[in-house]
């Protein structure tokens, strides 16, 4: 369980990283769709992970675009957070495929449908 202060850091970089993404966004990631679902910050605040939800691209091409341009956010970060954070975090990033699961999910439950139909009638 999180301590509420890494709760709060997580909560406000990850503000502040939405509203990067949103302006800059296109130069990192190129047309794919990218949110942030998360971000989890280490006991010590030394380590920010970022969990990004990519709707449509090559999910591992995004993820390694954010891991190459790292430096380059982590200076962004720092510029938006340097009356609120006396360190920045170091940056990592992972892929969420939860919504995947999600759609799977779904897909799963339409044939459940179809096939209950078929049985009926």
């Amino acid at each position: 369980m999180d301590s509420r202060r890494q709760q709060k850091v997580a909560s406000l970089i990850k503000e502040e990283f939405a509203e990067i993404l949103l302006r800059e966004g296109r130069g990192i990631y190129g047309k794919a769709f990218v949110t942030v679902t998360g971000v989890k910050v280490t006991p010590d605040l030394a380590i920010a992970r970022f969990s990004l939800s990519v709707m449509s691209g090559d999910k591992d091409e995004v993820i390694k675009a954010f891991q190459n341009k790292k430096s380059e956010l982590k200076k962004t970060l720092g510029a938006k957070l340097r009356f609120n954070l006396r360190i920045v975090p170091d940056l990592e990033f992972y892929l969420d495929d939860s919504l995947d699961d999600v759609f799977k999910m779904e897909e799963l439950f339409k044939k459940i449908k179809e096939d209950d139909k078929e049985i009926k009638s």
